[in-house]
């Protein structure tokens, strides 16, 4: 390796060993469809079968400002699952089948150990959803970033079948919501989150659980369960709830003229809400308007479709219920 590249904070070196340590992880995400080698320029993967006219799709995301705590504490092994959920989840609100990843990690200095978990947190991730990591790529940006500083984003590459993707075009008056619960933050809010905890003690005892382990807690991923249920019949939507929380996320998925009706006694948030709430004197609106509130995502159907869509998340791992339904109007009203 160049030495003076050495000496301007860029070990290649170290580079060229991350590879090798992470191989196997990646390489565990593979099946027959990949095609090219692992430490390759790139890597394809085949189209599953199945499909008549496939389509394919792509989103794109990171993991926001979660990575800060993560960085202060140095707890890796969840922003991995993080990132794969909010990518992949993004694909399977459309009803695309998550096929391929890939990943883009920045860092000021190269700590090889620090890498190596995240990128295995991907690569666990990656099976959860039922897609291969297919590459990646580790940049080393001294002088730019602080030595112990991290960023992280991702790529997810989908199919779908041409003309079975959902849109809001497909959502009619009379239609059901189906709330999935979500058994913490997932990777959103997080911003406003450090905002409330600074200079807070992270690892006092929340329940049971330190309070750090709590806002840590690795994002669901859904999109195995979400692909599925795009497929039953009755199924005209599905929302990834994400930033801006139910009220912005829904009316997405929402026509011109028709409005969802949402009512809140319908499930119990995870207590860590009402902790924020207290600590961080948010009202409703504040936290409605920036977190999941225990909904991470939300399936629109018609009314014979709802117990089979619940019954499906919920053989998945997934607590489901119904929480509202589609009415003449606009936005969401955030009923009792």
């Amino acid at each position: 390796m160049s030495e003076a590249y050495r000496r301007a904070g860029v070990d290649v070196n170290a580079a060229d060993g991350l590879v090798q340590r992470i191989g196997p992880a990646v390489t565990a995400t593979w099946g027959d469809r990949v095609l090219g080698g692992f430490g390759g320029f790139a890597a394809g993967v085949r189209i599953p079968p199945g499909y008549a006219n496939p389509v394919l799709m792509l989103s794109t995301d990171g993991v926001g400002t979660k990575l800060e705590i993560a960085r202060q504490f140095d707890r890796y092994d969840s922003v991995g699952q993080d990132l794969v959920a909010m990518c992949a989840d993004d694909l399977a609100a459309v009803g695309a089948e998550p096929i391929a990843f890939v990943d883009y990690l920045a860092v000021g200095e190269l700590r090889p150990e620090r890498e190596e978990r995240i990128i295995q947190g991907v690569a666990r991730a990656c099976g959860l959803a039922g897609c291969a990591l297919v590459g990646g790529e580790t940049a080393e940006h001294p002088g730019v970033m602080s030595p112990d500083q991290v960023d992280l984003a991702g790529t997810a590459l989908g199919v779908v079948e041409d003309g079975r993707a959902l849109h809001a075009g497909l959502v009619e008056d009379g239609d059901r919501l189906i709330g999935v619960s979500s058994p913490n933050l997932r990777s959103n809010g997080f911003s406003l989150v450090r905002s409330i905890v600074e200079g807070i003690d992270l690892e006092q005892d929340f329940g049971g659980t330190p309070l750090l382990d709590v806002l840590l807690s690795p994002s669901v991923v859904y999109s195995r369960a979400a692909v599925e249920v795009a497929r039953m019949a009755g199924v005209h939507g599905l929302v990834h709830v994400t930033g801006g929380g139910l009220p912005g996320n829904v009316p997405r998925l929402l026509p011109a003229g028709l409005g969802a009706t949402i009512r809140r006694s319908t499930w119990h948030p995870p207590l860590i809400f009402e902790w924020l709430s207290r600590v961080g004197d948010l009202d409703d609106a504040d936290l409605f308007g920036t977190f999941n509130m225990g909904i991470g995502f939300v399936a629109i159907v018609t009314p014979t479709a709802v117990d089979a869509v619940i019954e499906r998340f919920v053989r998945h791992g997934h607590p489901a219920q119904l929480i509202g339904e589609v009415s003449p109007g606009s936005g969401v009203e955030l009923a009792s």
